[in-house]
């Protein structure tokens, strides 16, 4: 819950603070606009509008984001070359002094990189209703299958696109003077905005914005979900009918996006320097703590409530004493969902096994709730 209100508002500070720049429109009026377009077709079409309006921007944003890459290595003295010659003598693919593999799992390490980034996604996957809701609008396995490849396709085909821009401004701007509007969060946008032919400039803005506004309405879809089905549905006695559980959904829309607006505004007059890292650094820790105890739950026979209620306890003290009282150079960011994962082992497996003994429980885990088949 608190993760997806984080997001929202994330998506809603790093977004609006490049366009308020380019346009010069106060970015309190961008943030309460954009909050409020997505809260009403939240509000008033749920799931279905939401998946229909991420498909529609998000293609567009694909299509843009690949033309934008193909027009600056076209502009860059050197085209691909270069990029690819930056990636390796300038260290932007891998810094000096980072190592393939340290002993040492709290410091910096392309293997820890790889394994950290890897259980992140994990943990986004497992536990991150705007992702989960997505793959449960289907109950058919053979189309869960393509979702699954189609999605892991598009996000590395996506991610390397990204990835490619942002060497390739940096070597364009090696040869071209930086843009006024240009800040850390706002390069990309910039050199849309002052680069780009005319037309295709507004459309590619538009997309990244529409892009960044489906994902916020996704957003806060998903947190009604999972209050209405994880949480009311267990404050209520009795069953809420369809119509009852759909009109507490929208009523948490609407809390939830007038609250997003107002932090948003909040941190946009705050002085935060970089939307991203603040979002990412947040998600780290939390994404951290749930694939802890996802692991606990899925890949072992003998988790149960006490023991995991204590494994997830453990966790969330053992890091918001890492991102708040250690520091921030002492443990790789990467580090945090391996710590985590240790901790709920280390916690749930003897909790769980000295509550079933005391309790005498010898129960076995429902079908198809771990990785063993029985």
């Amino acid at each position: 819950m608190s993760g997806g209100t984080r997001k929202i508002t994330a998506l809603l500070l790093s977004s609006l603070l490049v366009l308020g720049s380019l346009t010069g429109i106060n970015v309190n009026v961008l943030i309460i606009i954009m909050g409020v377009i997505a809260i009403i077709y939240s509000y008033t079409g749920g799931l279905k509008s939401v998946l229909w309006t991420d498909f529609i921007q998000g293609s567009v944003l694909l299509i843009g984001v690949t033309f934008s890459l193909v027009f600056l290595l076209a502009h860059i003295d050197g085209g691909i070359g270069a990029v690819f010659s930056t990636l390796t003598t300038e260290h932007k693919f891998l810094a000096a002094d980072q190592p393939i593999f340290n002993i040492n799992i709290f410091k910096d390490s392309v293997f820890i990189l790889i394994v950290g980034a890897g259980f992140n996604t994990m943990g986004s996957y497992v536990s991150s209703q705007d992702i989960v809701q997505r793959f449960t609008t289907t109950t058919d396995t053979k189309k869960l299958n393509k979702m699954m490849l189609t999605n892991g396709a598009l996000s590395i085909f996506i991610a390397t696109v990204f990835y490619l821009i942002g060497t390739g401004l940096y070597v364009f701007y090696q040869q071209n003077a930086l843009p006024p509007a240009a800040a850390q969060d706002q390069i990309f946008a910039s050199y849309i905005a002052f680069e780009l032919p005319v037309g295709i400039t507004g459309l590619l803005l538009a997309a990244i914005y529409a892009a960044s506004q489906s994902t916020l309405s996704t957003g806060l879809n998903s947190v009604a979900a999972s209050w209405t089905l994880d949480i009311q549905a267990r404050l209520t006695k009795k069953e809420l009918s369809f119509e009852k559980q759909t009109k507490i959904g929208q009523y948490v829309s609407l809390i939830v996006g007038i609250f997003s607006i107002v932090v948003a505004m909040v941190l946009a007059n705050g002085g935060v320097k970089s939307a991203y890292e603040w979002f990412n650094g947040f998600m780290g820790l939390v994404l951290g703590i749930l694939i802890g105890t996802f692991i606990l739950g899925a890949f072992t026979k003998v988790a149960n409530t006490f023991g995991a209620t204590l494994a997830f306890i453990a966790a969330s003290l053992v890091m918001v004493g890492i991102k708040y009282f250690v520091p921030a150079e002492a443990v790789s960011i990467w580090s945090y969902s391996l710590i985590s994962i240790a901790v709920s082992l280390a916690v749930g497996i003897p909790a769980s096994i000295i509550y079933r003994k005391a309790k005498g429980d010898t129960s076995v885990p429902a079908p198809n709730t771990t990785i063993y088949k029985n």
